[in-house]
């Protein structure tokens, strides 16, 4: 049996329209914020609205199950260059998605929209790297995410808007501010990058990161090499 669902988010940004509007349908600025996409282009699969940099709506195809979903990006200027975002996801569940679910994804775009509203102020233009690597599978236990502020050479778990110094292993020290947390999500916002470190043992998954990196010269794979290895050493 199918449910329909609804999550609607607001966020004030410090940017344009048309920058916020880049940031949600380029492949260069989805990697600033969300992960790695490819363009959407207005006769694209799913586009069902393109009206820039005012409205963008798209649509998944509708699966086996009879699942679905929808994403709108209502944008909204407003004095002094900035502008308003509402985004509505919604669509339909099919009888594998259990009732948490809806409430994760909730909690997963106020992180997403979140991390928007940091890139739009502090990295805007600025070419971003996507690093995502997954944790072993022994991160994956509810006890793991403990774990995870010793290896990152942390006393506990700092609160938002505490300045950090970040030592995990094979890299240099990363000096930033925590920009976001939770039950199991630790952000970090640096000069040069966005760290994102999020524990998904209500799913069943492996510890995960999420990261950023707004520097030159960023050697992708190597990153990802060097923070798996982080991730396998932190949770052996």
């Amino acid at each position: 049996m199918t449910r329909e669902f609804e999550i609607a988010k607001e966020v004030e940004l410090d940017a344009t329209p048309r920058q916020v509007w880049e940031a949600i349908t380029t492949a260069e600025g989805t990697a600033g914020w969300l992960f790695t996409t490819e363009d959407v282009q207005p006769d694209g699969p799913g586009v069902i609205t393109w009206d820039p940099p005012r409205r963008l709506a798209v649509q998944t195809p509708v699966a086996d199950d009879g699942s679905t979903q929808a994403f709108e990006y209502l944008i909204e200027a407003r004095d002094g260059g900035t502008a308003v975002l509402r985004f509505v996801h919604s669509g339909v569940l099919g009888d594998n998605w259990n009732d948490e679910y809806e409430d994760m994804m909730g909690a997963g775009w106020d992180m997403y929209l979140h991390t928007l509203a940091e890139y739009l102020k502090y990295f805007s233009g600025r070419q971003a790297t996507f690093v995502t690597v997954e944790g072993p599978a022994a991160s994956a236990e509810e006890s793991a995410w403990a774990k995870l502020p010793r290896a990152l050479g942390l006393p506990g778990t700092p609160a938002v808007g505490e300045k950090v110094r970040l030592t995990p292993e094979g890299f240099p020290p990363i000096e930033g501010v925590v920009d976001y947390t939770g039950p199991s999500f630790l952000g970090v916002r640096a000069d040069d990058a966005i760290y994102r470190f999020h524990g998904r043992s209500q799913l069943g998954a492996p510890v995960a990161i999420g990261h950023h990196l707004y520097r030159p010269g960023v050697d992708q794979e190597k990153e990802r090499d060097t923070w798996r290895s982080w991730l396998e050493r932190a949770f052996a």
